[in-house]
């Protein structure tokens, strides 16, 4: 199953590659890459930030905030910062619970006392959840799977499976368990993001236009039974990204006519 998406992701990944990776140079990349998907992940959750918005943040730092933003905005796209620097330079670190909670923290440690008074950052939540029109189950069972979700998932990564599958399986599964207070969202799409790039493959990023089709795919999950949808909609938005940049990479490549 999914020979034909892995083919076909394959062969776009070779080209993305070799034209836009390695002639960027890996700092100027990764900082593409950082802004990109920190304006569309925060984005998903409701943050106003544009992808410029971010760049000027990221740039600059909280002593130019960028005008019509809020301070909690601001203050919840710095975190994403620090939580996504932290999963780059730690790729070696064991798929476990410490990394787990140690990225959520990162990505809530200031925005958590506003969203959820009491709750602390980085620890699981004390009490059952929803987000959206999505009821979750007995959070105390949810939260003791997390263990083998994580142990279940390095042994994949170990077995050789296709790194994409694996970060699409991962992030389906760790969303339906929904363990911490906030930041699930954030949290679940960084650290799909730390199963590809530790396998030396681009940043999946999924774009604020694409969120309606990433809800619909995570809650087939639960109605169909089945992750084949979510799995389904990673190889199309990782393949559609990649080959959005390389079309802008030839057409920007082209003579410019003056007259």
């Amino acid at each position: 199953m999914f020979e034909k998406e892995i083919k076909e992701y394959e062969l776009v990944r070779e080209e993305y590659q070799q034209q836009i990776a390695d002639r960027m140079g890996h700092q100027q990349w990764m900082e593409y890459n950082e802004i990109l998907f920190s304006a569309h992940s925060c984005a998903i959750e409701g943050n106003s930030f544009t992808v410029d918005d971010t760049r000027i943040l990221r740039e600059q730092g909280m002593a130019m905030i960028p005008v019509g933003r809020s301070l909690l905005d601001c203050t919840e796209m710095a975190d994403h910062f620090r939580a996504f620097d932290y999963m780059v330079s730690h790729l070696e670190h064991p798929f476990d619970e410490a990394l787990l909670k140690e990225v959520n923290r990162l990505v809530t440690e200031h925005t958590l006392g506003y969203r959820a008074p009491g709750a602390v950052a980085g620890e699981y939540t004390t009490e059952d959840m929803a987000a959206g029109d999505t009821v979750f189950g007995d959070h105390e069972s949810l939260i003791a799977r997390v263990p083998n979700l994580m142990s279940s998932t390095q042994k994949a990564l170990d077995s050789g499976q296709h790194p994409m599958i694996v970060a699409a399986k991962w992030h389906g599964y760790y969303e339906y368990l929904h363990p911490f207070r906030d930041g699930n969202g954030r949290t679940g799409r960084l650290l799909s993001n730390f199963i590809l790039l530790r396998a030396n493959h681009p940043l999946l990023i999924i774009r604020l236009e694409d969120c309606a089709a990433y809800i619909t795919a995570l809650k087939q999950i639960r109605t169909d039974g089945t992750d084949e949808h979510l799995i389904a909609f990673f190889f199309r938005t990782a393949i559609a990204r990649m080959q959005d940049e390389l079309s802008q990479k030839h057409k920007n490549s082209l003579p410019l006519v003056f007259f």
